[in-house]
């Protein structure tokens, strides 16, 4: 009876291997001069452990890594070995003679992680299998020797401002190209290398967390954190790689706004109209975007009634505009106060409120040049006919309600009185007669005098006053500019 064929591995260069042959299904049997195969009785059939070879291994090649061997093998050269499967010829070779296999290069596991062969004892002579074929697994046994990555990395998070403790920020994830089940090659541990004390990581998840309460954007809006994975279950001798997570603080409304400063002057002319714009006031809130929107509103009567104020279309700055006409001789200044607050108030930091701040504002009224006004709208004068040239008709008079010292002079306009029947003191306002006067010819004269007060502008003013004979049965009515009558060939006649 043919014996079996033995595949023997051996701790060989360091390369670790192991194995177990069972007997076959099938045993052939012959005689010398009757080579056949007949088939004597049935056995168990071929039963094969794994075998390991430690990958990378550095040693001289090739490295011998197991032994096939027949119980009819003799020693006299008739049993020859063959070697069948993956990576039979180039990566394994196999002595015919001797069965010895030998590694011809060093693998390695991430490439490939197992070979899959057939090993035959054949008659050297006739090629006649002397065992039927067996396979066998070569597994590459896995050495540490991929660190991790981080495929997805360099990462970027963002997290609110003032989150809690333990609010789960990214989870970052590498990947080891080791063998993960076997021994701690690719067992990862995450730590954190800079980053402490505001952000933390979960060792076996990868979890990235805050690690602090209240944290501030507006003290510091970005943080770049580095994380580690080290294999090995991160002991000493691990390999390890790292990545960097860029963490962006997002914007709360957890600032209140604030005024910079406590008072605020403006001056407005008297002459400004309604909607004029007087200044603009800004609170400070360091917040971003809507979180930053303010209202403003005047809290006195005061200014209420004077002025108005709005918000910009920006929603930060507040308008101050003249509400109503302004007199400078009635009231010089105004001082009233101003509230600026958050339009969108997040309840949950109403602890740090209260949103809104108060600042006061001083208005100035700027007194406008005005012209001299008379002290009457129109003036009603009455004189005799037929008096001499020189006559007093009356007096009018114009002052400067800004100035009053300021000196005046009056003129009646030329075509008010054509015929230049009367004439006024330019100094005192005085109106006399300039010509006789006839009731029968012109009932009454209709003048208009210019009142200008001296210095740097002249300012005038125009009134109306009119003179008619004593006699006239009716007064007519007035305004202060009033249209010249048409005039009469003389001022008797």
């Amino acid at each position: 009876m043919w014996g079996l064929v033995r595949l023997l591995l051996a701790w060989l260069g360091g390369w670790g291997c192991m194995g177990r042959l069972a007997a076959p299904a099938r045993a052939w049997a012959g005689s010398r001069e009757h080579p056949g195969p007949a088939l004597l009785r049935t056995r168990r059939s071929w039963v094969w452990n794994q075998f390991f070879v430690i990958e990378e291994y550095a040693g001289p090649e090739p490295v011998l890594i197991g032994k096939l061997h027949s119980d009819v093998d003799r020693g006299e050269g008739r049993t020859k070995y063959l070697l069948t499967g993956e990576g039979a010829g180039t990566v394994f070779v196999i002595d015919e003679a001797t069965g010895n296999i030998h590694v011809t290069k060093s693998l390695d596991r991430e490439e490939k992680a197992q070979y899959v062969l057939l090993a035959q004892a054949v008659d050297r002579a006739s090629n006649r299998p002397l065992e039927p074929p067996s396979e066998f697994i070569i597994k590459v046994q896995d050495i540490n020797d991929n660190p991790p990555i981080f495929p997805l990395g360099p990462y970027h998070a963002t997290v609110p401002e003032m989150s809690n403790v333990g609010t789960s920020v990214i989870q970052v994830t590498a990947h080891d190209a080791d063998d993960p089940s076997y021994g701690n090659s690719a067992k990862l541990v995450y730590t954190v290398l800079d980053g402490l004390p505001f952000f933390s990581v979960d060792p076996q998840t990868g979890v990235v967390r805050t690690a602090i309460p209240n944290m501030d954007r507006e003290t510091q809006e970005e943080f770049l954190v580095v994380i580690q994975a080290k294999d090995m279950g991160g002991h000493m001798g691990g390999l390890s790689g790292s990545t960097t997570v860029t963490v962006t603080l997002s914007d709360v409304n957890d600032n209140p706004p604030k005024f910079p400063q406590s008072l605020y002057q403006f001056s407005v002319v008297e002459t400004a109209g309604p909607g004029t714009l007087v200044g603009r006031l800004r609170a400070q809130d360091p917040d971003l975007g809507d979180n930053a929107l303010m209202a403003y509103s005047i809290l006195d009567g005061e200014g209420s009634e004077a002025f108005s104020i709005s918000t910009d279309l920006q929603g930060r700055d507040g308008l101050l505009t003249v509400r109503k006409p302004l007199d400078f001789e009635s009231q010089r200044s105004y001082s009233f106060r101003v509230e600026a607050t958050n339009t969108l108030i997040d309840p949950a930091y109403l602890r740090r409120g209260p949103f809104k701040d108060v600042a006061s504002v001083r208005v100035a009224v700027q007194d406008a040049p005005e012209p001299p006004a008379f002290t009457q709208a129109a003036y009603h004068l009455t004189v005799p006919e037929n008096k001499a040239p020189g006559t007093l008709v009356g007096q009018i008079s114009a002052a400067d309600l800004d100035s009053p010292a300021s000196p005046i002079r009056y003129s009646i306009l030329p075509h008010s009185d054509p015929e230049r029947c009367f004439s006024i003191q330019p100094e005192e306002g005085t109106i006399h007669t300039a010509a006789p006067l006839d009731r029968e010819a012109r009932a009454w004269h209709n003048l208009t005098v210019l009142a200008t007060e001296l210095g740097e502008d002249s300012r005038a003013h125009k009134a109306a006053a009119a003179s008619w004979p004593r006699s006239c049965p009716w007064v007519w009515g007035w305004r202060r500019v009033l249209t010249a009558i048409a005039p009469s060939p003389a001022c008797g006649h």
